[in-house]
């Protein structure tokens, strides 16, 4: 058999090896996805709602809270959440693109032209960490002992420290930037403003656009705090912060596993059709090599013959 027809076959059965790999690490992906797609959809309805109470406690609050406090922006914390792992499409890519817009644009945040906010970061996954080592950015903090499915547990520590931060004056906003979950083919990176409480569409006051703010809260009626508002929103304000928090990282990790599913997918594919070009070239080979060899044949009877 020609050497050619070797090195066919030797590729073939390597591309067989690859898709065994990725079809493999499909189908666990597409596990994590169930779970982690239950427990971001589970959870969102509340998190909407406790961003609305936030929105509107906020209008309303007659003494303001710390959390509520609106001050002219002079430092920035941008929370960064991408994965641990690679081999999950744009993913990361997505989540990098949308913080470069932030690093590229503090001014935005500014309450007068000219002035530009200090930024540090706060991230989660081994990719932002890498990322941000090549920025000129300060680290206030890393995550990258996430789990995979991220329960209220791991929110707190996070959650701890931007509360903490942004109470003492450290900080004077706080921005949120991850993958919200659309469905198992769409994940959309955002930006979106934690601290203080607002309707503030971040994406459109970074790309200058006019006016924009996110969709209207829940109409709601008006409070009433017993034993009285100090200790209710004490209480009540740090646990929502939480819940949006908890919530972000939910999303982030149902898009990251319906990324990595497709991804994965898409390898499997992609390696089925080599294996089907390669076994076409192979058979080509194979067909010449046979019909070279019974020329010879032919050529070397004809020649006894004669």
């Amino acid at each position: 058999m020609p050497v050619s027809t070797r090195i066919i076959k030797r590729r073939i059965k390597s591309v067989k090896s690859t898709r065994k790999i990725t079809k493999a690490m499909e189908l666990v992906a597409a596990s994590k996805m169930r779970k982690a797609v239950e427990a971001a959809v589970g959870t969102r309805t509340y998190a909407t709602i406790a961003r609305d109470l936030m929105v509107n406690l906020s209008a309303r609050a007659r003494k303001p809270h710390p959390l509520l406090a609106v001050r002219p922006v002079k430092n920035i914390l941008m929370v960064m959440v991408t994965s641990n792992r690679g081999l999950c499409g744009g993913f990361n890519v997505n989540i990098i693109k949308k913080s470069k817009l932030v690093i590229a644009n503090p001014e935005r945040f500014a309450a007068h032209e000219g002035e530009t906010p200090a930024l540090t970061s706060l991230v989660v996954g081994k990719k932002a960490i890498a990322y941000m080592r090549k920025r000129d950015v300060p680290l206030l903090a890393a995550f990258d002992k996430m789990s995979d499915t991220p329960s209220f547990t791991d929110a707190l520590s996070l959650t701890r420290i931007v509360i903490d931060e942004y109470e003492k004056g450290a900080y004077d906003t706080v921005v949120l930037v991850y993958t919200d979950f659309v469905s198992a083919i769409e994940q959309k990176a955002t930006i979106r403003q934690l601290l203080p409480i607002t309707q503030t569409n971040v994406e459109e006051l970074l790309n200058g656009t006019t006016g924009g703010t996110q969709n209207a809260p829940l109409a709601m009626s008006e409070y009433l705090f017993e034993p009285n508002p100090e200790k209710v929103l004490n209480t009540v304000l740090p646990r929502l912060v939480e819940t949006q928090v908890y919530q972000a990282l939910l999303e982030s990790a149902a898009s990251e596993h319906s990324s990595r599913m497709m991804a994965m997918r898409n390898a499997s594919d992609s390696a089925r059709d080599m294996i089907d070009d390669l076994t076409f070239t192979f058979n080509q080979a194979r067909q010449a090599g046979i019909t070279r060899e019974l020329a010879e044949i032919s050529a070397g009877a004809a020649a006894l013959a004669q």
